[in-house]
């Protein structure tokens, strides 16, 4: 069985995805890579795909499909994948060679233990190629370091800090046991990937290694603010979706839905935050998302309306929004997330 399997979802890839795929490619045969073509016409992506597979077959494999938007992607990648672990990476973006050689010996020594983890967790690199500026997202001060461990034995995790696409490797029975399905044609489902299968996470296991590099700058990145004003209605339909899920009831562990609570709650924030930011429609959007989650469910609305993010995000006077507003611009400046 191949160690891990990575996915990659393609659309009119040529100009970057060589320089992802050679990056998984030091994992050798180890590695399952899934170059998933979603139907891309205006380039090489489909032929690329095509010239990988025929050069290293027993690694690579080509899956070209319809158009169904990137989380149609990542699950034709889950419903393909036979390695033992499992790991979407955007074309756009790269692993650091030598920070998967740890992962990978992680792995092995886990095997060799029979104490597998059912998440892997890694820090992660926002990389800002054209204004030659990096920025590194840690979980060294709230995750134990070298050895399987439980939610409840996290540290707080703090409002900049949240397990997002780019740090999980999902032990790929775990993902498949949790029945996840992305919409079509939406974008932000990366957060249903981060969200949803955590319930049947028992036992996680943090690398400390600067693995996967996130590429920002282009104009048409969905991350883009100008496209996520643009894209509101899709980003309020992930949230809503989140909402439905009512993970909060189904944690099993205190810090399991201690930190379920906490990446709602970012959610609630960034979609409140983009509303505010949409113009005159946004505020009412917001009030309706709020009004969703309090209807769905009423007793984490009651949690999260309590803490201090959610009083802040729910100011009604003008001054309250600009504050909120201006709150998010600091942070933005300091974690380049966007």
């Amino acid at each position: 069985m191949k160690l891990i399997t990575f996915t990659v979802p393609c659309y009119h890839s040529a100009e970057y995805m060589d320089k992802c795929i050679e990056s998984l490619l030091t994992a050798g045969e180890d590695a399952e890579i899934l170059i998933v073509d979603d139907g891309s016409f205006k380039d090489d992506t489909a032929a690329i795909a095509d010239r990988y597979a025929a050069m290293y077959p027993t690694v690579c494999r080509a899956i070209h499909k319809e158009n169904g938007g990137h989380g149609d992607a990542v699950q034709t990648g889950i419903a393909n994948a036979t390695g033992l672990y499992f790991k979407v990476v955007d074309s756009d973006d790269w692993l650091d060679p030598e920070a998967l050689q740890k992962v990978l010996t992680v792995i092995r020594t886990q095997i060799e233990r029979h104490n597998l983890p059912d998440l892997l967790i890694t820090n992660y690199v926002y990389e800002r190629v054209y204004e030659d500026k990096r920025h590194s997202n840690s979980f060294k001060r709230i995750l134990p370091e070298g050895r399987v461990f439980t939610w409840n034995e996290t540290n707080r995790f703090n409002q900049s800090h949240y397990l997002t696409m780019h740090t999980l490797t999902y032990r790929t029975e775990v993902l498949k046991e949790s029945g996840i399905i992305f919409p079509k044609h939406t974008f932000y489902v990366d957060n249903i990937y981060a969200y949803v299968p955590l319930t049947f996470v028992e036992k996680l296991y943090y690398v400390n290694c600067e693995l996967y590099h996130y590429f920002i700058g282009r104009e048409d990145q969905s991350v883009n603010e100008a496209n996520m004003i643009k894209r509101l209605d899709q980003q309020l339909r992930v949230t809503r979706l989140l909402i439905d899920a009512k993970k909060p009831q189904e944690a099993r562990h205190a810090g399991q839905k201690k930190y379920i609570m906490h990446y709602l709650l970012s959610m609630m924030m960034v979609s409140s935050i983009f509303c505010m930011l949409s113009g005159p429609q946004g505020k009412e959007d917001k009030d309706e998302l709020w009004a969703y989650l309090k209807k769905v469910d009423p007793a984490t609305y009651k949690v999260l309306r309590r803490k201090a993010l959610g009083i802040a995000l729910n100011f009604k006077s003008r001054f309250g929004c600009e504050f909120d507003i201006l709150v998010y611009r600091v942070l933005q400046k300091i974690y380049k997330f966007n």
